[in-house]
C-alpha cells in the first residue's frame, strides 16, 4: 500500500489535485477513529478528520516520502484533537456549589464508573469460558486465532510467525473462528 499511496502523493506533488480525495478515502474512517477515539465526540472527530486532510493538503510538499503517510497524517489529527482539548475551558470548578442544592458540588453528579463487583465476576466468568473454549481448538487453529485476535497481528505478520502463506493463515483464522462460533454456541 507504501507504494500506492506514494505514486498518489507524487500526482498530487505534480498537480493532479483531485488524486488527493484518494488519499481521503484511503484513510478518512482511521483518522476519524483517532480522532474520536481522543476526542470522545462524534461532531469534534469530524471536523478534526476534516481538518486533518486540509492541512495535509495545503501541507503536502513538507510529507517526506521516506515516511508513512498513514503516521504523518495521524500525527496531524492528534495534534488537532490535543490542540481542541486544550482551548477548551471549563467553565466551572468540581468543587463549586450546584445551585438549589445543600452543599452538594458537582463531583456529586457523575456516576460512580466502577463495575459492581457482580459485573466484575460476569466478566471474568466470560473471559475464563472464552479463553477455556480457545484452548480446546486444535493448535493451529487456537495459534491463528491467538494472534489475529488477542495479540493484533495482520495476516502478514501472523504468516511470518507461523512460517506459513497468507492464504493458509486466513483459511485457519476462518475455521479456527468457525469452530470457536459452534463451540461457544
Amino acid at each position: 500500500m507504501d507504494i500506492v499511496v506514494k505514486k498518489i502523493v507524487r500526482e498530487v506533488k505534480g498537480g493532479n489535485q483531485e488524486a488527493f480525495a484518494e488519499l481521503v478515502e484511503l484513510y478518512k474512517d482511521r483518522v476519524y477513529h483517532v480522532a474520536y477515539r481522543i476526542l470522545g465526540n462524534v461532531h469534534e472527530a469530524q471536523d478534526v478528520s476534516q481538518e486533518a486532510f486540509l492541512r495535509a493538503y495545503t501541507n503536502l510538499d513538507s510529507y517526506d516520502e521516506n515516511r508513512k503517510f498513514s503516521t504523518w497524517i495521524y500525527r496531524i489529527a492528534t495534534n488537532l484533537a490535543i490542540d481542541r482539548i486544550r482551548k477548551k475551558k471549563p467553565d466551572f470548578n468540581l468543587e463549586d456549589r450546584v445551585g438549589g442544592t445543600e452543599n452538594l458540588d458537582y463531583h456529586s453528579q457523575f456516576a460512580d464508573e466502577t463495575p459492581l463487583p457482580e459485573e466484575q465476576i460476569v466478566k471474568l466468568e466470560m473471559q475464563e469460558w472464552v479463553q477455556d473454549e480457545i484452548m480446546q481448538l486444535p493448535p493451529k487453529y487456537r495459534t491463528a486465532v491467538i494472534l489475529k485476535y488477542i495479540e493484533d497481528l495482520s495476516l502478514k505478520e501472523i504468516a511470518e510467525v507461523m512460517n506459513l502463506p497468507v492464504a493458509t493463515v486466513k483459511t485457519r483464522i476462518h475455521r479456527g473462528r468457525e469452530a470457536l462460533r459452534k463451540r461457544l454456541g
